[in-house]
């Protein structure tokens, strides 16, 4: 199995894999499975709000995760700091362990994240031992006070959730990894594999999707191009790419050339 060069850490976690996946949006479970599998993520979210915590076997979610698979559970449909830290702390007490992906909505259209809300219930779930990943909006000044808090990653979006628009602002981006003192992971907006690619090549540490994959016409495929593309980003990011030049730089040096 092919992974990233150098491996994530996020906290007190290791990952071979830079592509967090998502679980929502599948046609059946058997599907989800199967496309977390072809990514090859190693962390995998699901709603705490919208699962089934009473479910057994088959009809179980979380029955599908593959085995090995680190759950990170999220709180998406909480719209106060309150509501968040209740959903984090029932995930831990269901024994999803201490992972969390902290999400706050401020608008139900947009989905976009209410930054104070986000910023008060991370102080609170940091100080309870959560290893927190917030999910805010691609602004630096936010970016920065989340990770001053202590938050083991942060996750600006790329663009809203579902969108599949791709990275709206790359500049806005560049300024968070230039100040970034904890992983960033865009989340949000990617809609295909040049997306996931053109994040890496930027410098981003990793990409969470759901939807990209998803609601892809074959999402097992669609799944295993992400993986490449992830793969593909972070090695040429590695590798630093050429200068660009305004005018042709022949490959084929002239000095020297038989008259």
């Amino acid at each position: 199995m092919t992974h990233a060069s150098t491996p994530l850490t996020v906290g007190k976690y290791t990952f071979q894999s830079r592509l967090l996946v998502g679980t929502g949006k599948y046609k059946d479970f058997q599907t989800n499975k199967a496309a977390i599998e072809a990514s090859g993520a190693e962390v995998v979210t699901v709603a705490v709000r919208r699962i089934d915590l009473s479910a057994q076997g088959e009809a179980s979610l979380l029955h599908w995760i593959p085995e090995g698979t680190t759950l990170l559970p999220n709180t998406a449909g909480c719209y106060t700091a309150d509501d968040a830290i209740r959903t984090a702390r029932l995930a831990r007490e269901a024994s999803m362990g201490d992972l969390v992906k902290l999400e706050v909505i401020g608008d139900p259209d947009t989905l976009f994240p209410d930054n104070r809300e986000t910023l008060k219930a991370a102080e609170v779930l940091l100080a309870e031992g959560f290893t927190v990943l917030p999910y805010c909006t691609d602004d630096p000044i936010v970016c920065k006070q989340l990770a001053e808090l202590g938050c083991h990653a942060v996750m600006p979006l790329a663009a809203p959730i579902g969108s599949g628009l791709g990275i709206r602002n790359p500049y806005n981006l560049r300024i968070i990894l230039e100040q970034a003192t904890t992983p960033i992971i865009v989340d949000a907006g990617v809609g295909t594999a040049s997306d996931a690619a053109f994040a890496m090549e930027l410098g981003c540490d990793g990409v969470l999707m759901n939807t990209a994959i998803a609601a892809a016409k074959d999402p097992i495929k669609m799944a295993r191009a992400m993986r490449l593309g992830i793969e593909a980003g972070r090695a040429a990011f590695e590798a630093g790419r050429m200068p660009r030049r305004l005018y042709a730089n022949a490959s084929s040096p002239l000095e020297g050339m038989i008259e």
